[in-house]
């Protein structure tokens, strides 16, 4: 049972950095897309960025430019790092894994970014 725990989260002000780390446990894959989703109060979760086993990288408009997804294969670890963050970053982010081969997704507990003055 695969098993996401992330960290990082916490309050900034605007300006500010921050970096969320997701570690997967439990199993063993090789070829998979890990993400990052984020969910604001009564708004729906939203893509933030995700990141294949190959390296190849996708982000949502909103944080182009700002926002940097990396991962570390070896130790089965997402990053999130999130430069100039806005009061609209505000939201739990989720990380997410997908594995090739396998009928179903995991998701990460979540962690709260806030960012405010």
């Amino acid at each position: 049972q695969v098993q996401l725990v992330e960290s990082g989260g916490g309050l900034v002000q605007p300006g500010g950095s921050l970096r969320l780390s997701c570690a997967a446990s439990g199993s063993t894959f090789s070829v998979y897309v890990m993400g990052w989703y984020r969910q604001a109060p009564g708004k729906q979760r939203e893509l933030v960025a995700t990141i294949t086993s190959s390296g190849t990288t996708n982000y949502a408009d909103s944080v182009k430019g700002r926002f940097t997804i990396t991962r570390d294969n070896a130790k089965n670890t997402a990053y999130l790092q999130m430069n100039t963050l806005k009061p609209e970053d505000t939201a739990v982010y989720y990380c997410n894994l997908v594995v090739a081969g396998r009928s179903r997704d995991y998701w990460g507990q979540g962690t709260q970014v806030t960012v405010s003055s």
